[in-house]
């Protein structure tokens, strides 16, 4: 087919590939970009959720747009232990990320349905033998494997549901850990849509990614029942399998990249080691893009290499901890790990979801008697611990 060209394609539009795009579109409509997307929907099927304090003040009218839902506050559950904390929380939905790209980008550059074959730094090909010529392309579609990195999984499934009486949830439940603990650290994970929508996730923080769906749905039909809930609809599902990285390297990480392309998202493991919050990290590489004075030209593979490098960086900490989590704590206690954090101060807990944590925070989090034997937490510091998942292997293997 004949080919065409534009000044920067991107490949996936999910969460990182659309925010550059709209970015982008914003900043510098000067810029031909086209957005390339294996499925028909932008985005997936996916919820992805933030606290206001993870975005900055400039970029919060540029994300106004994305939200669908907000709330003042948020609870915990543990065992022992609840607290309602204030900080606001948005969400995020596939469908509102896909109409607003849509919208904003000029008519034909947003391609669905379009499976990518082959790309190098300068060219993509589609399965249907479309060529494209681009002065820079960037890798955004995800990564269902983290070569030369190892730690876990934070898998789920979320379902939204229409009860037939209102729910009663006036805020979301960001964790209520007081579920039987199954399959490593479980919780349960709701936000209340509308007065009989309430999105409901049951979540692990595993050792494996190994998803059963059916029993994933009848842990959520459970909870719900538990709550007091009749359902008379599941109207939408949605899962996920997430890394939760707890050590690597970093420059062998990279450099197994297929045809050396510049990276965002996922892929190039900016996430929050810990969480795997991905919504801050992607907004912030979004708009650090379209600052640039040209985004589209050659150093686009330095710039996109030294961001994700500092992020690795900066992620130190919350490997380590990480580590803890996975190589020093028994599944069916990591629990009391999370229970022991969120009864620290509240501005603790916004900085370190926002990546920001000081080092006085740094120390207050690992003072006192730690949640993990204190053998075992030294153990999987010095890398004799519980063995951690090889996250750049086929699902199932291990280190």
């Amino acid at each position: 087919m004949r080919p065409f060209s534009c000044n920067l394609a991107i490949l996936g539009g999910g969460l990182a590939g659309g925010l550059i795009a709209l970015a982008l579109a914003a900043r510098r409509p000067d810029l031909r970009v086209l957005l390339i997307e294996r499925e028909e929907q932008l985005g997936g099927a996916h919820v992805w959720s933030f606290f206001a304090s993870d975005i900055a003040p400039e970029h919060r009218a540029f994300v106004e747009p994305l939200v669908t839902a907000r709330w003042q506050g948020y609870s915990v559950h543990f065992p022992g232990r609840s607290r309602d904390l204030a900080s606001a929380y948005h969400s995020v939905t596939s469908e509102r990320l896909d109409a607003v790209v849509r919208a904003s980008l000029p008519a034909g550059t947003v391609l669905t349905g379009s499976e990518v074959l082959e790309a190098t730094p300068k060219e993509v090909t589609l399965a249907d033998g479309t060529t494209i010529a681009a002065d820079a392309v960037i890798d955004a579609r995800g990564a269902s494997r983290l070569p030369h990195m190892a730690g876990g999984w934070q898998k789920f499934m979320g379902q939204t549901l229409r009860t037939a009486a209102p729910h009663g949830l006036k805020h979301p439940i960001v964790m209520d850990a007081r579920v039987e603990q199954i399959d490593g650290y479980r919780f349960v994970y709701c936000l209340p849509f509308s007065e009989r929508e309430v999105f409901v996730e049951d979540t692990y923080y595993a050792d494996g990614p190994a998803l059963d769906l059916p029993a994933l749905r009848r842990r959520i039909a459970d909870y719900a029942a538990h709550r007091g809930w009749r359902v008379d609809e599941v109207i939408y599902e949605e899962t996920g399998v997430l890394p939760v990285i707890a050590q690597g390297i970093f420059d062998a990480f990279w450099k197994a990249s297929d045809n050396g392309l510049p990276r965002a998202g996922v892929r190039a493991a900016l996430v929050h080691p810990l969480t795997s919050y991905s919504f801050p990290d992607a907004l912030k590489f979004a708009m650090h893009l379209a600052a640039l004075d040209n985004p589209c030209d050659e150093r686009l593979g330095k710039v996109s290499h030294a961001w994700a490098a500092q992020h690795w960086r900066k992620g130190r900490f919350y490997r380590m901890l990480t580590r803890m989590l996975f190589g020093a704590a028994r599944p069916h206690e990591r629990w009391r790990v999370l229970a022991r954090f969120y009864g620290l101060p509240e501005s603790l807990i916004e900085r370190f979801y926002a990546g920001r944590s000081t080092p006085l925070d740094m120390a207050r989090v690992l003072a006192g008697k730690p949640p993990v034997p204190v053998g075992a937490a030294l153990a999987s510091l010095a890398g004799r611990g519980r063995p951690l998942a090889d996250l750049g292997a086929p699902p199932g293997s291990h280190v």
